[in-house]
């Protein structure tokens, strides 16, 4: 248990990437849920890895998702960070971690789509950003 840990979320309408990350940017935990268990399951991980702070994109679906937030967590507790380019970049990141196969890797980078959502890995990248901001934001 390590209170330094942050438990980042990608916010969604219909799922929401989470990601609980070390002070060192260690991914502890990485997931796809449905919108509607974003609060529950937060609190979850808050309380299994002792993390004190949530870190949300400020995204398209981010006031919905912090409301579910408060639901299980005081305001203080929720920081929000830039969203922009997660997709892209945890698409890239999401082909570090899963080598393309043969035909796959005949596609140019930029066109290679993955074959499930990304949403965990845009979670871990919004958690890096505030990680890499020093907890600045």
């Amino acid at each position: 248990m390590n209170s330094t840990c942050i438990v980042a979320v990608d916010p969604g309408r219909a799922k929401c990437g989470v990601a609980v990350l070390s002070a060192t940017g260690q991914v502890l935990h990485q997931d796809i849920i449905p919108t509607e268990m974003v609060g529950e399951t937060v609190d979850m991980l808050m309380r299994q890895h002792g993390a004190r702070s949530i870190v949300i994109g400020r995204g398209t679906a981010a006031d919905a998702v912090m409301d579910r937030l408060i639901e299980f967590r005081e305001r203080s507790q929720i920081i929000t960070v830039t969203e922009r380019n997660t997709t892209l970049l945890a698409r890239r990141r999401y082909w570090q971690d899963h080598a393309p196969g043969c035909l796959t890797l005949l596609l140019p980078a930029g066109m290679r789509i993955p074959p499930r959502a990304v949403d965990d890995y845009a979670a871990i990248i919004i958690g890096e950003r505030y990680l890499h901001s020093n907890g600045e934001q």
